[in-house]
C-alpha cells in the first residue's frame, strides 16, 4: 500500500494544469497619490474620525445584530464548506467496511451442481479498508481547487463591504436624524412666531383694526409652517424606524426605541484635513475591488477545469482486508486479503455538452472582467465625487452661514421697521420667510458636509489616517 501511494503522488506531481493561469488585468490607470501619504485603518473604526460617542455606540450596536451582515458572515461559513469540498477531491477516498452473511442456495438453481457442490449453504464474513483516488493529471480537481478558494475570497471581501455599507448607513442615517431634529426647531420656532402674530392680528381683524386681507395672510403662513413641522416629524419617524432596522432591533423595540440625544448638528465635528488625491493603494484596500477580483479569478480557473474535462480521467482503487467462513478466524492467519484496480475514462461523444460548458467557462469570465473594469471604474468615480464634495460642502456651508447671518440682520431690521410703520406685513413675511428656508438649507449643507465624509471614507475603503 506504501508503494502505491508513493506511485500515485509520483504520478499527480507528473501531471499539468491546462487552462490559462491568472494574470491581473492591465488596466489605464490615473496618476495616483505616494501611497506613503496615508495609509488604512487598521485598529480604529473609520467613524471614529467623527468622535462621537453616541455614533460609536449605534455603530457597535450595528456591528453585533444586524440581519445582512449576519447573512454575510454566513455566506462565508458556506464559502469555506464549499473551498473544503473541493480541496478534499484532490485527497484519496478511504472507507472501512465490514460484513457477514449466510447463504441457502436453491438445489434448482444455477448455483447448484449436483455431485460437486458439497453444500447449500455457506457462510462469509469480510472486513476491509478501500482507497479510491482519481489522478488529477490534467488539474481539473486543482482548477476547481483554486475556483473555490477564489470564491472564498470573493465572498470574505463582500462580507467587508457589507460591513463597510451598514456602517455607512448608520452614520448618514445618524446625521439625517441630528439635521431633521434642527430643522424640526427651526420649523417649531418660526411657527410659535407666526402662531403669536396670527393671535394679534386675528385679535385685531375682530377689533376692526386690520383688513381681512392681512389676516388671511398671516393664517395661510402659520399653515405653511404648520404643514413644514408635520413634514418633518413624519421624517423624522421614519428615520428612526430605519436607524432600527441597521442596528437589527426586534419589531417591538421599533415601538419603543428613539436614538439618542446628542450635540447639534451644527456642533458635530468634521475633520479639517482629508485626503487631496486618490491613494494609489486604492484596489487593494476597496472590499468591492477585491470582491470582484477574487470571483474573476475564480472564473479563470473556471476554465480550466473545463478544459479538463476534455482529457481521461484515470481513477485507482484498491482494498486490504481479511475474509473467513467463519468469524473466530476472521484475523486469523492466512485469512488476508487485498484488490487494486486501475480505470481510465474518455470522453468521445458527448453530444456539444463539454465544448458548451467550456464556452460557457470563458464567456462567464468575460462577464467576470468587463464586472471587474466597470467596478475599478465607479471606485475612482465615487473617489472623485467624495472628494470634490468635501471641498464644495465646506464652501457651501460657509456661503450659507454668510446668508443666514445677513437675514437674521435683515429680520431684526425688518421687525423694527415693521413696528414703525415705515414697512407693511407682506414685506416681513417676505423676510421671515426667506430666513426660515435659508436656516433649513444651511441645516441640509451641514449634513451634506458631514455625509461627503462618511463618503470619502467609504471611497478610500474604510477611511484614512495621516502617517
Amino acid at each position: 500500500m506504501r508503494n502505491l501511494l508513493l506511485t500515485m503522488t509520483a504520478l499527480v506531481l507528473a501531471g499539468c494544469e491546462v487552462g490559462p493561469d491568472y494574470e491581473s488585468p492591465k488596466l489605464d490607470m490615473p496618476k495616483l497619490s505616494d501611497k506613503e501619504e496615508m495609509s488604512i485603518f487598521k485598529s480604529q473604526q473609520w467613524w471614529s474620525v467623527f468622535n462621537i460617542e453616541t455614533l460609536n455606540k449605534l455603530e457597535e450596536q450595528a456591528l453585533k445584530h444586524n440581519a445582512d451582515l449576519k447573512i454575510a458572515i454566513a455566506n462565508i461559513d458556506a464559502a469555506k464548506a464549499a473551498a473544503g469540498i473541493a480541496q478534499s477531491d484532490l485527497l484519496p477516498q478511504i472507507s472501512a467496511s465490514g460484513e457477514g452473511g449466510k447463504t441457502y442456495i436453491s438445489a434448482k438453481g444455477k448455483n447448484y451442481m449436483p455431485g460437486l457442490t458439497a453444500k447449500r449453504n455457506s457462510t462469509d464474513y469480510l472486513g476491509a479498508v478501500g482507497m479510491s483516488y482519481e489522478l488529477d493529471f490534467f488539474g481539473k480537481y486543482r482548477r476547481a481547487n483554486e475556483a473555490a478558494r477564489a470564491q472564498l475570497l470573493a465572498t470574505r471581501a463582500a462580507k467587508d463591504a457589507v460591513l463597510l455599507s451598514i456602517t455607512s448607513q448608520v452614520a448618514k442615517n445618524y446625521f439625517l436624524i441630528r439635521a431633521l431634529d434642527a430643522k424640526l426647531a427651526i420649523a417649531r420656532r418660526t411657527l410659535n412666531t407666526r402662531q403669536q402674530t396670527y393671535n394679534v392680528y386675528k385679535s385685531r381683524f375682530l377689533s376692526g383694526y386690520c383688513t381681512e386681507l392681512d389676516y388671511l395672510r398671516i393664517e395661510s403662513e402659520m399653515a405653511s409652517v404648520k404643514t413644514t413641522v408635520l413634514g418633518l416629524e413624519e421624517a423624522l419617524a421614519k428615520a428612526e424606524t430605519s436607524m432600527s432596522v441597521l442596528l437589527g432591533c426586534s419589531p417591538r423595540l421599533f415601538m419603543e426605541r428613539k436614538t439618542s440625544k446628542d450635540q447639534a448638528i451644527e456642533r458635530l465635528k468634521i475633520p479639517n484635513r482629508v485626503p487631496k488625491g486618490i491613494p494609489s493603494d486604492i484596489l487593494n484596500r476597496r472590499p468591492d475591488l477585491l470582491q470582484a477580483e477574487g470571483m474573476l479569478i475564480a472564473a479563470n480557473a473556471k476554465i480550466g477545469e473545463a478544459k479538463a474535462a476534455f482529457f481521461p480521467s484515470i481513477s485507482l482503487t484498491g482494498a486490504l482486508g481479511v475474509e473467513s467462513k467463519t468469524l473466530g478466524k476472521l484475523f486469523t492467519s492466512g485469512s488476508d486479503m487485498w484488490n487494486f484496480s486501475g480505470g481510465i475514462n474518455l470522453p468521445i461523444f458527448t453530444g456539444g455538452r463539454l465544448s458548451s460548458m467550456s464556452d460557457a467557462a470563458q464567456a462567464n469570465y468575460r462577464a467576470a472582467l468587463a464586472s471587474y473594469e466597470k467596478t475599478v471604474q465607479v471606485a475612482f468615480k465615487e473617489t472623485l465625487d467624495a472628494l470634490v464634495s468635501n471641498r464644495k460642502s465646506r464652501e457651501i456651508v460657509q456661503s450659507r452661514t454668510r446668508q443666514v447671518n445677513a437675514l437674521k440682520r435683515s429680520y431684526n431690521i425688518a421687525k423694527k421697521q415693521k413696528e414703525a410703520g415705515l414697512i407693511g406685513l407682506i414685506d416681513l413675511l417676505d423676510v421671515e420667510r426667506g430666513l426660515l428656508a435659508c436656516e433649513m438649507d444651511l441645516t441640509t449643507a451641514l449634513q451634506d458636509q458631514l455625509n461627503a465624509v462618511v463618503d470619502l471614507c467609504k471611497a478610500l475603503g474604510g477611511g484614512w489616517v495621516r502617517k
